[in-house]
């Protein structure tokens, strides 16, 4: 079977409801039904189609994996027999077509369709080595982890028991990323190679610096007279803290630009930037005094 999108063979976006998947599934299947397109071959084919795409897309942890691989990369790691796994025809068809469902397509109805097709030569494939399920595993992370990469110790579940390992955090490493560790996935069958485990790296927000690829920005609060006469300030950077100087005039929303003290580049040489940027405070309230100062710079046109 061709491996289109299952989103697209029901006609659905893929932030669907498992309702709005479960309608379009049997607006579908009651069009393609091979009892209402005898002797139409496409007709069946559109129907194995759109039950494949509902046995994946309705089963939460197959959905989750889909969404993950994409189709190519999820059909090498499912097979038909694994796609149908839990599938109940029965059910659904009976509650389509008023209880003669899967009985009567399997033994000949009118179009003499048989739902063993659906699975393919099961029993044959159920002898043959089949590479193990891959696991996701979420890597919550700090800013720090990410920029300086080091070794962290996670746990995660198998085969219903908890696994222990130690995982390399590379420098630099982005958010959304996913590391791959060959292997480590559940057990093969018959003999086949066990799968992978995937690490999606999520990073915490930090408490004053903002990323973007490998810049950092950070925010820093000026008064109204230090942006006029100019003055320094202390930054934090991921190397400690800097004394930046601002220059005399500076607008609010300037940045400032401190080369190479942004994040490690992943998988390269070299480092991002760091950008503070200038806030300006203007006072909420005045003295009487700064009132007349200010009053007297206004009519000096500042």
């Amino acid at each position: 079977m061709a491996t289109r999108d299952y989103y697209n063979v029901l006609g659905v976006g893929k932030n669907a409801s498992d309702e709005e998947i479960k309608r379009a599934y049997r607006k579908l299947a009651m069009k393609y039904h091979p009892d209402k397109n005898p002797n139409r071959k496409d007709a069946e084919e559109r129907f194995k189609e759109i039950n494949e795409a509902y046995a994946v897309l309705s089963d939460k942890e197959k959905r989750k994996q889909y969404d993950t691989f994409g189709a190519e990369g999820f059909r090498q790691r499912f097979t038909q027999e694994d796609i149908f796994r839990g599938f109940d025809f029965d059910e659904i068809l009976s509650s389509l077509f008023g209880g003669r469902g899967k009985r009567e397509f399997r033994y000949g109805g009118r179009g003499g369709f048989d739902f063993g097709d659906l699975f393919g030569q099961t029993q044959d494939m159920g002898r043959m080595p089949r590479k193990g399920e891959d696991i996701l595993y979420e890597l919550t992370i700090s800013l720090e982890e990410a920029a300086f990469g080091g070794e962290k110790r996670i746990s995660y579940q198998k085969n219903g028991r908890m696994e222990e390992i130690s995982v390399k955090i590379p420098r630099g490493i982005p958010a959304g990323k996913k590391l791959r560790l060959a292997g480590k996935g559940i057990e093969g069958r018959n003999g086949g190679p066990p799968g992978d485990l995937y690490l999606q790296i999520n990073i915490k927000e930090h408490p004053f610096f903002t990323r973007e690829r490998d810049d950092l920005t950070v925010e820093k609060e000026i008064n109204f007279s230090d942006a006029v006469m100019g003055t320094t300030v202390e930054v934090p950077t991921l190397e400690g803290k800097k004394i930046v100087k601002i220059p005399p005039g500076t607008q609010s929303n300037t940045k400032l630009r401190l080369k190479g003290l942004g994040i490690p580049r992943f998988q390269g040489e070299g480092k991002g930037d760091e950008y503070v940027k200038v806030i300006v405070k203007v006072p909420k309230k005045l003295t009487e005094k700064s009132r007349k100062l200010i009053e007297e710079l206004a009519k000096e046109g500042i």
